[in-house]
């Protein structure tokens, strides 16, 4: 991997997914682009429209800002559709924004959500990731891969998210993605709830477990192709 595009459905999709791919690979000069597609705080609010609810973007954008300068991450694209309502959305404007970002970024691996995940925005942006990387003449990606979220990947219960990829971590990068998720103040509860310190590691551990390492973190290979 040397261009890495990771696409998120909301803000702190992109941590805990890849937090750890992230920590891991950034220092060895690994570039990386996030685009969020939609904003993730609304579906939270009876009027969407509100002067709250519109404050509320702007709060979680601004956590991620200081999530992934924390990660040392800069190349970061908001697009802030509507929570919860990626399917009121022509799905090939969300194609049109993946399809913009790959060639712009010209990425060679694209990461993006499972498929299976108990939340609609997330299923949507999976299928709208696999149009738009379809492989053609003009098309830089060779490695396409979903990523498991926390408290949506692991509460689909039927047709889970299935890894067959696993990356290696250290306590240390375990450490940073924790201390890059908990920017996002308005998503962290206690234990037993899965974005919580706890929870990050105790899915490392998990990971690790399955693929013999301390820690890892897990993906789901949907295609490579290789020259």
């Amino acid at each position: 991997m040397k261009r890495v595009l990771i696409i998120a459905a909301h803000p702190d999709d992109e941590i805990l997914g890849c937090g750890g791919l992230i920590s891991k690979y950034q220092p060895l000069g690994v570039d990386f682009k996030i685009v969020f597609i939609g904003e993730g705080s609304t579906c939270r609010f009876q009027v969407t429209t509100s002067e709250e609810s519109i404050s509320s973007i702007g709060h979680r954008n601004a956590a991620a800002i200081n999530a992934l300068n924390f990660l040392k991450i800069e190349d970061v694209d908001f697009h802030d559709l509507p929570c919860g309502r990626f399917d009121q959305v022509p799905i090939i404007s969300i194609n049109k924004i993946i399809e913009k970002a790959i060639f712009d970024f010209g990425p060679d691996t694209v990461f993006t959500h499972s498929p299976y995940d108990a939340n609609s925005d997330h299923k949507i942006v999976f299928n709208s990731t696999i149009m738009a990387t379809r492989p053609t003449a003009s098309n830089h990606v060779h490695r396409l891969m979903s990523y498991e979220v926390l408290s949506t990947s692991e509460w689909a219960f039927i047709n889970t998210f299935m890894p067959n990829y696993f990356v290696a971590l250290s306590e240390i990068e375990v450490n940073l993605k924790w201390q890059a998720l908990a920017l996002y103040e308005s998503e962290i509860r206690n234990y037993p709830f899965p974005r919580s310190n706890e929870g990050i590691k105790a899915l490392a551990m998990m990971r690790g477990m399955q693929a013999g390492f301390m820690y890892a973190e897990a993906f789901h290979l949907i295609r490579e192709f290789k020259q």
